[in-house]
């Protein structure tokens, strides 16, 4: 079910989120002091490439840095993206084959406002 869940996710979602993803790593990557930044966005990237069976959990070895990156993330571009997220999860929750594709679209929030100090891990 995880796969059919996620080929339906990849065509209508997953593609589109992934290169919005991936072109703004690229943009972080131009800098030096925003790789962090841009390491964090390739990761959501391909998390929202296939997101059914895997989860964010919070890396407790992250340090203060992660901390000040993610004050900084989610003021410049947390905030924003994560409103996208709700906004755009709203009428997928309008249909039944929807549900699921907007509570995915729901479980990237965390990451896209907080995603310095968290990893991407599979639910098994």
């Amino acid at each position: 079910m995880r796969t059919i869940l996620n080929v339906i996710w990849l065509v209508f979602a997953g593609i589109w989120l992934a290169a919005g993803y991936a072109l703004a790593g690229i943009i972080c990557c131009i800098l030096i002091v925003t790789i962090p930044f841009g390491i964090a966005s390739f990761r959501i990237a391909a998390y929202a490439l296939w997101p059914f069976g895997r989860t964010v959990v919070r890396d407790p070895d992250a340090g203060a840095l992660s901390l000040i990156g993610n004050v900084i993330w989610c003021v410049v571009a947390g905030v924003w993206l994560a409103i996208g997220h709700v906004v755009t999860s709203i009428p997928l929750f309008l249909s039944i084959i929807g549900i699921p594709m907007g509570v995915a679209n729901l479980k990237l929030v965390p990451v896209s406002l907080l995603p310095l100090g968290a990893r991407i891990v599979d639910n098994d």
